[in-house]
């Protein structure tokens, strides 16, 4: 695994990278003169060296803008983390930071405009600000190190790296022995985070489908997959030449009737419905398919459910019918099981 780690300057970005050395074996790597373990001149030779040593764990500070990351992150062993922590908090950091290196700390004005400057590529340009010159400002690194701030542009901004993140974490802790009790809860080198587990795989395309929703009680996705390969997806609204459901084609849902009742005047297919309808056109059936949903089926969707044969139910969200469902399935032999994320 190779994890670059991106924040604002004292989120503990340092502290995070130290962990993963001390806890889980990583080695430290960078770029240029950067005081990384090892350094590379270029992100092409750090590219090669840790793709030629992808069985080991690596970690680094110095990919910290769009362009370089999209040159890493075609690799299937990395992992984007972003670090945040309150604008006070960092502050009182650096000030620390600043005085035990003998240094003049910052202003609070002058660490937000530098902050500004870092977070959306801009730097203040009002009159009277007192920190139109944000180049020559310089933060202390943990080793009592000055630390020049490069202001990026706009396209490079940080706001705009850690959108990118595929895990952001929040630093809002005193003491190092907290930080690291939730770093440990967060199981960062599992290799989970990279590449997703088949449940969570489903689930996600879930999701994905549900967000094709015309519905406007609620927005559900269903898959169906039968040797780990999807064979039909489905997501819940009215049927195909209907006027949509989110356009006044149901007036069920779009009247003042509460969650689980009116539905025999409810005109909108359910995600699980519309996914089986799909797999019995012409795939064969669902005979010994397992059924994924972001939603527990409601009753008449379960009822269908056992009679096409599908064989076991994964669902991620609870509903008001999960006991009648469950029930069903049980004198049925489905196995029926909430999706529990990994972290």
């Amino acid at each position: 695994m190779f994890v670059a780690i991106v924040g604002l300057a004292c989120a503990g970005k340092s502290a995070v990278a130290e962990y993963l050395e001390s806890r889980h074996g990583f080695q430290r790597v960078g770029l240029g003169d950067s005081g990384a373990g090892r350094s590379f001149a270029t992100p092409d030779e750090m590219l090669h060296f840790v793709t030629c040593h992808w069985r080991s764990n690596f970690v680094t500070l110095d990919i910290d803008t769009n362009v370089l990351v999209d040159v890493f992150e075609k690799r299937p062993f990395f992992l984007l983390l972003g670090v945040e922590a309150p604008l006070m908090q960092r502050w009182r950091r650096a000030q620390a930071r600043a005085l035990a290196g003998e240094q003049v700390p910052l202003s609070l004005e002058a660490f937000v405009a530098l902050d500004d400057a870092v977070l959306y590529g801009c730097a203040p340009s009002e009159e009277g600000d007192t920190s139109a010159d944000l180049s020559s400002l310089s933060l202390m690194d943990p080793s009592g190190a000055a630390v020049s701030a490069s202001l990026p542009d706009a396209p490079s901004s940080l706001a705009s790296l850690l959108q990118r993140c595929q895990v952001r974490i929040a630093n809002t802790f005193s003491h190092m022995t907290e930080l690291h009790a939730h770093l440990d809860s967060l199981a960062l080198p599992s290799t989970h985070r990279i590449r997703p587990s088949w449940d969570t795989y489903f689930v996600r395309l879930c999701t994905l489908a549900a967000m094709r929703s015309n519905c406007m009680k609620r927005r559900v996705g269903a898959v169906i997959v039968r040797d780990h390969r999807v064979l039909s997806t489905g997501y819940n609204g009215t049927p195909r030449g209907l006027t949509n459901c989110s356009e006044g084609g149901c007036t069920r849902c779009n009247g003042s009737a509460p969650c689980g009742s009116s539905l025999d005047e409810c005109l909108c297919l359910h995600a699980e419905e519309n996914a089986l309808l799909e797999l019995g056109r012409d795939r064969g059936g669902a005979q010994g398919t397992v059924l994924y949903c972001n939603t527990c089926p409601c009753l008449r969707c379960a009822v269908k459910i056992v009679q096409t044969g599908v064989k076991e139910v994964v669902y991620q969200l609870e509903y008001s019918m999960d006991d009648r469902s469950a029930q069903i399935f049980a004198d049925a032999g489905v196995a029926f099981r909430r999706y529990v994320p990994p972290f």
